[in-house]
């Protein structure tokens, strides 16, 4: 039985080989691979689908040269999807929960749009820490504040998805347990707690999703910065 509502964001291990690892295999086992044939079957076809509208919305925005991240992107979505979206099963664990892995997948891929800019165009990418027209004796102070503006980025994205899908968790954690509770007391109060829970967890859902886009999307703000 859990100790603390935060034992949950454990990584449990089993025969000494933390489960994380086959957390981070799964989600690639789940889609089904193209075959030779143009259409093979409805999932597949939706998966193409999907992937294909995001990929251009995503883009949309982005000159030619940032065209070249649409697989990275595309992956990267489906991957956190994947992942966030387990953590809503039962006796699973959710990987995107942990702080660590979030900041593992933002930092270097910040730091990849950071060096393209600075490589291509290293005269704008600098601009960006002075606007045009700044006063004088704002200079040093403005230059301090955009520097920890862009350091600042990759730890937002990785709390911001952390922060969100921990939330979620604990309060479905709270609502079930309350449910289980009452059951045996109020029945009436723990079938209305039973509903509410239902209903948060097809928000979970939403967020799950959401998260995963948001994240992606940040990224290629940064990118078409950059490019």
């Amino acid at each position: 039985m859990a100790t603390s509502l935060f034992d949950q964001f454990v990584s449990p291990v089993l025969l000494g080989i933390p489960l994380i690892a086959l957390a981070f295999v799964l989600p690639w086992l789940l889609f089904p691979s193209p075959a030779n044939r143009w259409i093979t079957n409805r999932l597949l076809t939706l998966q193409g689908s999907f992937i294909g509208n995001f990929t251009a919305q995503l883009l949309k925005p982005l000159n030619v040269g940032g065209h070249k991240w649409a697989l990275i992107f595309a992956a990267l979505m489906l991957f956190l999807m994947s992942l966030n979206m387990l953590g809503l099963l039962p006796y699973t664990f959710t990987p995107t929960a942990q702080l660590s892995v979030n900041l593992g997948l933002a930092v270097p891929l910040w730091l990849a749009t950071v060096l393209i800019g600075m490589r291509n165009q290293p005269t704008k990418s600098l601009a960006h820490f002075l606007p045009e027209g700044t006063p004088i004796p704002l200079i040093p102070v403005l230059i301090i504040i955009e520097t920890i503006s862009l350091f600042i980025r990759p730890i937002a994205l990785g709390v911001r998805l952390t922060a969100n899908l921990t939330a979620g968790h604990l309060l479905m954690h709270l609502i079930s347990t309350a449910a289980y509770s009452l059951l045996s007391l109020m029945p009436t109060v723990a079938i209305l707690t039973t509903i509410v829970l239902f209903m948060l967890t097809v928000l979970e859902i939403a967020v799950a999703m959401i998260q995963a886009y948001v994240f992606v999307l940040l990224l290629s703000l940064y990118l078409q910065e950059n490019v």
